[in-house]
């Protein structure tokens, strides 16, 4: 079983090629209303979201509760920290919004769709990694921000958190507990159609990747990375990954998990959703800040934990194979 090119990357790298020579779509005299189909995608994808969310399931997913800790402490907590330690080197004008985008990374929940398929892949704890990635996502409307604002209030004059969460709250919970109220009802039709929903969610986030990018090209904020940088920052997306991974084997090593549960922690706990950063950005990032820069650790990291993941995922599944 060898590991497959993920098409959303590809689509990903074809999407920031056109925004590089087609930024016409982000310019003032532009028809098409970029920011309104977005704001209207973003809700439509968390109203989904909780109408695949089952309360039963949530429930009995509470039960392994040193593996839910162990990725939510991961995810929210060691991830930030981990960032933490280099901003006095990275606390400069030049080297600081780089770090912020880091840290933006590192402040964002875990993944759901590819956490999930690469643990049943490798014959982990599918029913926790569910679980996991599912609360995740709505731990991270309230923790992400929280975050971010200890340093955008420095970074920017015009962040508000209090406006932040009204949007958040506006755009993403209220269609999330709006599914999650007609799940009972419209539960059944998210599961049939889920291919079709997927493909939906993915292309709203390319559109907001396109504008992003789009933007960012049209202002030349791309001029001071040189091939230099991008190794470097490929590098340290490459590191932060690994120091992650192997942190969380070696506490779950010592919490004595079996290897289903270790599995899910280290899948579940090095993931970061680019679904939740383009939406994230929109929200937490003022007007004036540099989209594309924010994004590109993420969408790197993204690729990179894919890749390897895919890669580890294969092997154990021969392994269980031969077994």
């Amino acid at each position: 079983m060898k590991p497959k090119i993920d098409k959303f990357i590809l689509a990903i790298i074809a999407v920031v090629a056109f925004a590089y020579f087609v930024p016409f779509f982000v310019c003032e005299e532009s028809p098409v209303p970029l920011d309104t189909i977005g704001s209207i995608g973003i809700s439509f994808i968390f109203f989904f979201y909780g109408l695949k969310l089952s309360p039963e399931k949530l429930r009995n997913g509470l039960k392994n509760w040193k593996l839910h800790v162990l990725v939510q402490l991961s995810t929210f907590l060691i991830f930030p920290l981990i960032v933490l330690l280099f901003y006095p080197i990275m606390n400069t004008p030049d080297g600081q919004p780089l770090w912020l985008s880091f840290f933006f990374l590192a402040a964002l929940p875990s993944t759901v769709s590819s956490s999930v398929v690469m643990v049943s892949m490798a014959k982990g704890n599918v029913p926790a990694a569910i679980f996991n990635a599912t609360i995740s996502g709505l731990i991270g409307i309230v923790i992400t921000p929280l975050w971010m604002g200890l340093f955008l209030v420095q970074e920017t004059n015009d962040f508000n958190l209090g406006n932040t969460y009204l949007k958040l709250v506006t755009e993403i919970l209220i269609p999330v507990i709006l599914g999650m109220l007609l799940q009972k009802y419209l539960g059944k039709y998210a599961v049939k159609y889920q291919k079709q929903l997927t493909i939906f969610d993915k292309s709203v986030i390319l559109l907001i990747i396109y504008k992003s990018f789009a933007e960012s090209f049209k202002d030349k904020v791309f001029s001071s990375v040189n091939l230099g940088d991008l190794l470097l920052i490929i590098f340290a997306v490459a590191a932060l990954f690994f120091i992650m991974y192997y942190l969380i084997r070696w506490v779950a090593l010592k919490l004595q998990f079996n290897k289903q549960d270790m599995i899910t922690a280290q899948f579940c706990g090095t993931k970061k959703s680019l679904v939740h950063g383009t939406v994230f950005s929109k929200f937490l990032f003022p007007p004036s800040y540099s989209m594309g820069l924010v994004l590109l650790p993420l969408m790197l990291f993204h690729a990179f934990q894919i890749f390897f993941i895919s890669i580890v995922a294969s092997r154990l599944a021969r392994i269980k194979l031969n077994d």
